[in-house]
C-alpha cells in the first residue's frame, strides 16, 4: 500500500481571525467564568446566613479593590454570556444566517455586553449612595 500526502485539517495559522471567531471562543470563556463566579455569590449567601460577623468579612472583600475587579469582570461575563445567547437563539430559530448579519451581531454581543455591564454597575452604586 503507498503513502498518499493526506491533506491537513485547516487549523489556527490558516485562518485569518475574525469577530466571530472571538465570540465564540469568549462565549465558552465567559461560561467557565460564569461558574466559578457562581462560587463567589454562593459565599455570599453562606456569609449572609451566617451572621454580621461572616458578612462583614465578606463584604470588606468585595468593597477591596481586588473583589471589585472581580464582581465587575463576573457581572461583565454574565451580560455577555447572556447577550451572545440570545444571538445564538436567534440563529437557532434560523435568522442571521448571513455572513453580514454573524459579523454586526457579533459586535453587538460585544459593545452591548459592555454597555449592559456599565448599566448595571451605574444603577448599583446610585441604589447605595457609592456614585
Amino acid at each position: 500500500m503507498a503513502h498518499r500526502e493526506r491533506p491537513l485539517s485547516p487549523h489556527l495559522q490558516v485562518y485569518r481571525w475574525q469577530v466571530q471567531m472571538m465570540t465564540s471562543i469568549i462565549h465558552r470563556a465567559t461560561g467557565i467564568i460564569l461558574v466559578v463566579g457562581s462560587l463567589i455569590i454562593a459565599w455570599g449567601l453562606l456569609a449572609l446566613a451566617a451572621g454580621p460577623e461572616a458578612w462583614n468579612g465578606f463584604t470588606s472583600f468585595t468593597r477591596s479593590a481586588f473583589g471589585f475587579l472581580i464582581l465587575f469582570g463576573w457581572s461583565w461575563a454574565l451580560s455577555f454570556h447572556l447577550i451572545n445567547g440570545i444571538r445564538h437563539l436567534v440563529q437557532d430559530a434560523g435568522y442571521a444566517y448571513k455572513i453580514e448579519a454573524f459579523v454586526r451581531n457579533s459586535w453587538i454581543s460585544i459593545f452591548g455586553s459592555l454597555a449592559l455591564t456599565v448599566l448595571i454597575w451605574v444603577v448599583a452604586m446610585m441604589q447605595r449612595g457609592g456614585a
